[in-house]
């Protein structure tokens, strides 16, 4: 249930825990990391929201399915240090990781298309495709095989790939991957189907999938001849991606709300001067100094305010 607040209006860590079902610990740690501004404090020491801070909890919370707890944490501090570029850059970054997800995924997709009527992995003729192009670093001789050898090395195909070379003979261990050696220097040679298992592989893996449940598919999809065991995997992957992209578009919403907040010219702070905020009891003494309270304020019995 949302809240319903005026500005200026004061609000304990719980009232913020429960409209997300969150504890008042993790409201707080949230203010910790930045994620939500800090908060005043009441001239008994508590803690004293207002409307700013339920809004910074309502973004955050927003973008994190989308975007991820890191990184919907970055952005929520540099829009509370005011560097909105910066944490604009942050929502970019992320639309354009998605937007490489799609790509890699339509690339996995036609390998697969090309796979199923490909013969069983091994060297292609000499009138094969020729190597991988090289993206990333060579290998220790220096060299990176020609046309004629009809494969790539390690380094460039993880460079390719952007992981490690050290991840790449992890797959193989696991027989996800099965590069063959050069008989000159031992090296590890990918041709065009390991290529292929690498690709489908990392994709998988960028899915969320551990090796134990890639193995037996690259296993079938190998005996097989065909890509039908990776189907309902890719359409999983294909309903995450979209999934991921609705959530993005519901974080962009309670982020451009927060900023609006922020920026609204209307916003004022809590006035703490009233004796049912600073805790003096008015006993027909009148309001301490002669101040007067503005609106209409709850009570907030000390045994459930959190300092």
């Amino acid at each position: 249930m949302g809240l319903n607040l005026k500005n200026g209006d004061r609000l304990r860590p719980v009232d913020l825990a429960r409209e997300h079902g969150l504890s008042t610990q993790a409201v707080r740690n949230y203010e910790e990391a930045g994620i939500l501004p800090a908060a005043d404090r009441t001239p008994h020491g508590y803690r004293a929201y207002t409307s700013l801070h339920a809004g910074a909890l309502r973004a955050f919370l927003a973008l994190v399915p989308g975007h991820g707890h890191r990184t919907a944490t970055s952005i929520m501090r540099a829009v509370n240090r005011g560097a909105v570029d910066e944490a604009l850059h942050l929502v970019d970054e992320s639309h354009a990781q998605l937007l490489d997800d799609r790509q890699t995924l339509r690339a996995v997709e036609r390998a697969l298309r090309d796979l199923g009527g490909a013969a069983a992995p091994g060297p292609p003729a000499a009138s094969g495709p020729g190597p991988v192009p090289a993206t990333g670093p060579v290998p220790a001789t220096g060299s990176v095989p020609t046309a004629g050898s009809g494969g790539t090395f390690i380094g460039p195909l993880a460079g390719k790939l952007g992981i490690r070379p050290a991840t790449l003979r992890k797959w193989e261990r696991a027989g996800l991957v099965h590069p063959r050696r050069d008989p000159g220097t031992g090296y590890r040679v990918y041709d065009e189907a390991a290529v292929r298992d690498a690709r489908m592989t990392h994709q998988l893996r960028r899915g969320g999938y551990p090796l134990e449940q890639i193995a037996p598919l690259i296993a079938q999809v190998r005996a097989a001849g065909g890509p039908e065991p990776l189907e309902s995997a890719l359409r999983d992957w294909h309903a995450r991606l979209s999934a991921r992209g609705r959530a993005m578009l519901s974080g962009a919403a309670g982020l451009d709300a927060y900023l609006h907040e922020t920026a609204s010219p209307s916003r004022t702070e809590p006035d703490w001067t009233g004796p049912d905020r600073t805790g003096p009891s008015r006993a027909g003494t009148g309001r301490p100094g002669g101040q007067r309270q503005v609106g209409r304020v709850r009570r907030m019995p000390c045994d459930v305010i959190v300092p």
